[in-house]
């Protein structure tokens, strides 16, 4: 509201302010009320909101920098694990805790699996990748995982393909993934269960 009111400008120098600003926390506010709808104001729903923030931040300090800081996620992870232990439900089968057996085998099979990717590919894929999907799995399991891993590389096949077509880059152009990562690990929160379903022909009822 003070952008539209300023004219997108400061206050006091007048310079001009990024329409970026504005933009980051309308989606910030649009995912929050998605998480709302979806989850209401419970343990579930105040955990994924704090979670869309961080992946909003994540996602554009990677565009702008190509990293994925430490600072943010390895805090993340120690949270993420403790939530999955202690009170989150799986967000692609409902009605099923995480709990201690399911946070563990989901952050060691979202860190496993993309470091396995980074030793096959020749460090192709960065460190901040690999702990940031260690964080996916201890908070919404190892369906969750690889779910979040075939979006993500969907979504990012599709963008190296435009690069290549209409701007003329080569395969080996560096390209942030978790960007990616972070679009498939909020579809999954939001709508894994229908995703799965659609997937194995079933209706959620049998799910």
């Amino acid at each position: 509201l003070s952008y539209i009111l300023l004219l997108g400008r400061c206050r006091y120098c007048k310079k001009r302010i990024s329409l970026r600003y504005p933009l980051v926390e309308l989606l910030n506010a649009v995912l929050y009320i998605a998480v709302f709808n979806r989850f209401g104001l419970n343990f579930d729903g105040i955990f994924y909101m704090a979670l869309m923030s961080t992946l909003i931040v994540i996602t554009f300090i990677d565009i702008d920098h190509m990293i994925i800081q430490d600072e943010i996620t390895i805090p993340g992870i120690i949270i993420a694990l403790l939530a999955g232990m202690i009170f989150l439900t799986d967000p692609v089968i409902y009605g099923n805790n995480l709990g201690v057996k399911g946070a563990i085998i989901g952050f060691l099979a979202g860190g496993g699996l993309f470091l396995f990717i980074s030793i096959l590919s020749r460090g192709g894929m960065g460190g901040g990748d690999i702990k940031l999907m260690a964080l996916f799995g201890a908070c919404l399991g190892w369906k969750a995982v690889l779910m979040i891993t075939f979006l993500g590389s969907l979504f990012g096949s599709i963008y190296g393909i435009i690069l290549m077509i209409f701007k003329g880059k080569g395969r080996k152009t560096p390209v942030p993934f978790g960007p990616f990562l972070a679009v498939g690990a909020i579809i999954c929160i939001l709508y894994g269960r229908e995703l799965l379903a659609l997937y194995l022909g079933h209706n959620l009822i049998k799910l």
